[in-house]
């Protein structure tokens, strides 16, 4: 038999790495059984945490959260959604009908393939195969995550442009260039990652964080990945794709029923996915917390790692909720120039810096010569910030005295601004004004009596 008909060997020949042989093995059964796991995990997480976003916040602002339907409210998320369901599919008039069927389906299937490269778990007993919790992985797995991240913005441009509505087009624009914004933000945070990892395979990664976490020793890089994941998900503070007070209901306001489900799963599911790369990059992904792994040797063996990353997960997706109910939406200004002027020139770097520090210990170099590179490195940063919270401040000032100026001109001129005011000397209603000056001119009753 051939190496190609020999499904072992066809497994090795695909993996370029040594932690690749364990995928392309299974039986298309246990393959089924993962992918059917992965879409309904996704499912119970897309209703559980719309009940969380209520709850939580209900508790934060000192109100009840959905508490009719079900023990403790926990079947309001189902039952709006087969509410959603089952209300009528209007499609207006002049649509692209096309691409505004196809644009939700776009926004809500690439989020679904982010996971497959998701690890969960090692290697498991699976109804008696060995198996790892997970559906796949790739050499390139991470670029992956980026590129479905990158194809979702589609659905959502492609949905605002087919409404035929000035609103769901500028919703559409705007999620877009905030797309493209913070996720050149996270493929920088990514950066890190792989020069500390040696591997663009997410098991890789897990493996690599045995020592320790990439969140303590790339701690930069995890913040900023917090906040670009919030807005890579458009959830608040970062929602400007569908601010009320300026374009209604965003890209989605053309659209009900089904199709306004498939738009809203897709917000759901993205934010579990980059919850779930945020476990998987920087806090370790299924591997025990350093303190359990001290005092007990199985905490990683067996389906006990499961259990970590759960954990892990949920504090993340808990994160989502303080944010939005601590944090007020931001101007769209703000949300730009956030991500070119602040999250990107900081990554640059730090990325620098941090190959710079990554090639010196390669090399072998004593520990002198890279603590001062981290000295200039932290030496010219306190410089930079520096330098920039004095131009700040210069700016601040002429800007005051810009104003106060302006303010002294309208004070001055009674005429500034194109609408007359009456001076302070004018007479007014209440004062005694002498007779003479109440007289009319001469000049006045001539004009009147040859009129």
């Amino acid at each position: 038999m051939s190496n190609a008909a020999d499904p072992v060997n066809a497994g090795l020949l695909l993996a370029d790495e040594p932690g690749l042989s364990a995928f392309g093995t299974d039986p298309w059964w246990i393959t089924l059984i993962k992918a059917l796991g992965i879409f309904v995990f996704l499912m119970v997480c897309v209703l559980m945490m719309i009940m969380a976003d209520r709850k939580v916040m209900g508790r934060m602002q000192q109100r009840h959260g959905p508490n009719r339907l079900g023990p403790w409210g926990l079947l309001q998320s189902l039952a709006d959604g087969v509410k959603l369901s089952l209300k009528e599919d209007v499609i207006p008039r002049g649509v692209d009908r096309f691409v505004y069927i196809a644009a939700p389906m776009i926004a809500a299937v690439p989020a679904f393939l982010a996971f497959s490269v998701i690890p969960v778990g090692p290697e498991v007993n699976l109804f008696g195969v060995m198996t790892p919790l997970q559906l796949t992985d790739l050499p390139i797995a991470a670029l992956l995550v980026l590129a479905t991240a990158s194809i979702g913005v589609y659905g959502i441009v492609l949905g605002g442009w087919a409404s035929q509505s000035p609103y769901a087009l500028l919703g559409g624009l705007r999620a877009s260039a905030q797309v493209i914004s913070y996720e050149i933000a996270m493929g920088l945070s990514f950066v890190a990652v792989f020069m500390y990892s040696g591997t663009l395979t997410t098991s890789g990664i897990v493996d690599a964080q045995r020592p320790i976490w990439f969140a303590i020793i790339l701690f930069p890089s995890f913040l900023i990945y917090l906040v670009t994941m919030i807005g890579e998900t458009n959830r608040l503070p970062f929602d400007l794709a569908e601010g009320e007070g300026e374009i209604v209901g965003g890209f989605m306001t053309e659209y009900g029923s089904m199709k306004f489900t498939m738009f809203f799963l897709a917000e759901y599911v993205n934010m579990v996915t980059v919850s779930a790369v945020s476990v998987t990059f920087f806090l370790g992904g299924y591997l025990a917390p350093p303190p359990i792994t001290t005092f007990w040797a199985g905490a990683n063996e067996g389906w006990w790692p499961a259990l970590w990353w759960l954990l892990k997960f949920m504090g993340v997706m808990f994160l989502f909720i303080w944010v939005r109910g601590s944090v007020p939406r931001i101007r769209y200004d703000q949300l730009m120039a956030l991500g070119w002027k602040v999250l990107i020139p900081v990554q640059l770097v730090w990325i620098t810096a941090l190959a710079a520090i990554r090639i010196l210990t390669n090399e072998g170099a004593p520990a002198v010569v890279i603590g001062g590179v981290v000295a200039v490195f932290v030496a010219v940063v306190i410089a930079s910030l520096y330098a920039w919270g004095r131009s700040v401040k210069r700016r601040r000032a002429a800007e005051a005295a810009e104003r106060a100026e302006e303010r002294k001109r309208m004070r001055d001129d009674p005429m500034y601004g194109g609408f007359p005011v009456p001076p302070m000397t004018a007479p007014h209603y209440g004062t005694s004004v002498p007779a003479e000056d109440l007289t009319p001119p001469a000049s006045t009753d001539k004009e009147v009596t040859g009129a």
